[in-house]
């Protein structure tokens, strides 16, 4: 159809079907060597261009008087859609070519038709009605193509917008959920694991227009229509804004503000109540991107809001986010937890073994943080104290945490280490093992640990009283009964031994006080009498007692007459 050689001022297109070019059309660097009556045929603005050259130079000839060979107008298309692969298309459909078309190609060359009017009252079957017609049937009716017609019209957005292109597949985006690659209907897999390569999903378009389309799916209001905008705002945020996902990003954003406004879109677009497509994981990647960023505090208010809903679906992980403020000392930020856990409790249909799992997650967070030097008494019990009692079965976690605590800031006074210690107001709760490592522990305080003791005996009266009642016990339970028998005596040896021990130190503190102050008033009392005898003598016999430095120059100077 067509060959190219290169020129002195880029590459130029000629004919090789035998007609004539006595035209040119320059686009970006390429020349096209065309035949004027049949590009004039189709096209109304070049066959005004051309018109309109041939009369200018008519009337310079005229008016100059020159006689010469004819005329080859030239006409120079600055930004023409597509560039020269599309406009040489439209040179092949000119001249009668097949030419294979393509979601993509189709949008651009509509607005190539657009852009030199080749509509159909200028020219029966021109191309407008041509492209028209194959996106109608093979582009907007299609599951795979819409979005790539789309994704075109973003390189000749405004031409696109004017004729209604990015309209259309707007339309037929929000009309049919399945174009985004999450069909509705029933597909075999293999199927659609084949055909995923070759898909376009919504994270492949540029920001604007991924919201336009986001911005119709969710006014078209249809119920089917959540999960799929849901699932596109999540994929989009995971793709376009760093520090979402491990792997690096390939987003054009760079800009920190234009990251920040585009999470704050999204996090707005979410909708209310959280559906199976989006996991707690993916909430808790957007709030820590949105701290990162330093969104606005109605973005992470939202964020807090639906991981809150759902906390027992999060990880120990999820809820060690890093603090970023200079103002916290703390190695994690504590006031999130505390705020999850409010918007938790603020939901009324929280079910006990959904209260459970938190209280169990909580506790783990409790030890983990417990080990923080920076962390002040008064905000770990906060965290301890936030949940209600029902929230823990055992208080096997919590005490551990508190251990941990107190082994790690052996400094506090003992009046936090007690406040810290009565967030178990109820050692009952404890387990076997838990109440034999607190009647040891050392860093509780005692009375706390006088507690456990009353409880284990309270306990140990309970089940010998069962078993003298005449119940038979089974064998299990007659080893626990010995066993904590065993144990309870041990415990109350040591207990014994350490009150011993205790008030052998008080007697020997005491004593040593006494005896150092019995001798320094002693000592107080000799020099006393001493400074005063001397002064007395001195003064009865009139006379100056020398001291041994001044005896020493006195039989210096008699050795020296």
């Amino acid at each position: 159809m067509g060959a190219e050689k290169q020129s002195s001022k880029g590459q130029a297109w000629f004919c090789t079907i035998g007609l004539s070019s006595d035209m040119e059309v320059e686009v970006d660097d390429m020349t096209y060597h065309l035949n004027k009556f049949l590009v004039m045929s189709k096209s109304r603005k070049l066959h005004q261009l051309i018109t309109e050259q041939e009369e200018s130079e008519k009337k310079r000839k005229r008016h100059e008087q020159e006689e010469g060979e004819s005329y080859t107008p030239h006409i120079s298309l600055e930004n023409f859609p597509g560039g020269p692969e599309i406009f040489e298309m439209v040179v092949k459909i000119c001249y009668g070519v097949k030419v294979n078309l393509s979601a993509s190609t189709a949008v651009l060359l509509r607005c190539a038709a657009e852009e030199l009017e080749m509509t159909e009252e200028y020219s029966p079957n021109n191309l407008i009605s041509k492209t028209e017609n194959f996106l109608s049937h093979s582009v907007f009716s299609n599951r795979q193509e819409t979005l790539t017609a789309l994704k075109a019209c973003e390189s000749v957005s405004s031409l696109a917008e004017s004729i209604g292109i990015t309209k259309q597949c707007i339309d037929s985006i929000a009309a049919a959920p399945s174009l985004l690659g999450w069909p509705m209907n029933n597909i075999d897999s293999k199927k659609k694991q084949q055909n995923k390569s070759s898909k376009l999903d919504l994270t492949e378009l540029s920001f604007p227009m991924f919201k336009r389309v986001v911005q119709a799916m969710k006014a078209a209001k249809d119920l089917s229509l959540a999960v799929v905008v849901e699932t596109s705002l999540i994929r989009y945020a995971k793709k376009h804004v760093i520090g979402i996902t491990s792997r690096s990003s390939t987003t054009i954003i760079a800009s920190e503000n234009q990251q920040r406004e585009l999470l704050e879109t999204i996090v707005s677009y979410l909708p209310i109540h959280n559906s199976s497509a989006t996991t707690t994981r993916s909430l808790f990647s957007l709030l820590r991107s949105a701290i990162i960023l330093n969104t606005s505090g109605k973005c992470r208010t939202v964020l807090e809001k639906k991981i809150g809903s759902h906390l027992e679906k999060a990880t120990l992980d999820d809820l060690l986010i890093p603090s970023y403020s200079y103002l916290d000392e703390t190695l994690y930020d504590i006031d999130l937890v505390e705020r999850l856990i409010s918007h938790f409790l603020e939901n009324a249909a929280v079910s006990s073994p959904s209260l459970a799992v938190v209280g169990k997650l909580i506790d783990g967070v409790l030890c983990e943080i417990a080990s923080d030097a920076d962390l002040k008494p008064g905000r770990f019990y906060s965290l301890a104290v936030s949940l209600p009692d029902e929230a823990r079965v055992y208080d096997d976690g919590l005490y551990r945490a508190i251990d941990i605590y107190l082994k790690s800031h052996p400094r506090i006074l003992e009046a936090e280490r007690e406040k810290i210690c009565s967030v178990m107001m109820d050692f009952q709760k404890l387990s076997i093992e838990g109440c034999t490592h607190a009647a040891q522990n050392e860093r509780l305080p005692l009375r706390a640990v006088v507690k456990v003791l009353f409880l284990e005996q309270l306990q140990l009266r309970t089940l010998v009283t069962e078993e003298d009642g005449g119940g038979e016990t089974a064998p299990g339970e007659a080893k626990v009964v010995e066993k904590v028998v065993r144990e309870n005596q041990v415990l109350r040896l040591d207990m014994d031994a350490m009150r011993t021990r205790l008030y052998h130190l008080e007697r020997e503190y005491m004593n040593l006080k006494e005896a150092v102050i019995a001798k320094f008033d002693k000592e107080r009392l000799y020099v006393a009498n001493a400074r005063t005898r001397k002064w007395s003598i001195s003064k009865k016999f009139g006379c100056k007692v020398k001291t041994s430095h001044e005896a020493k120059m006195v039989d210096r100077r008699c050795q020296r007459r």
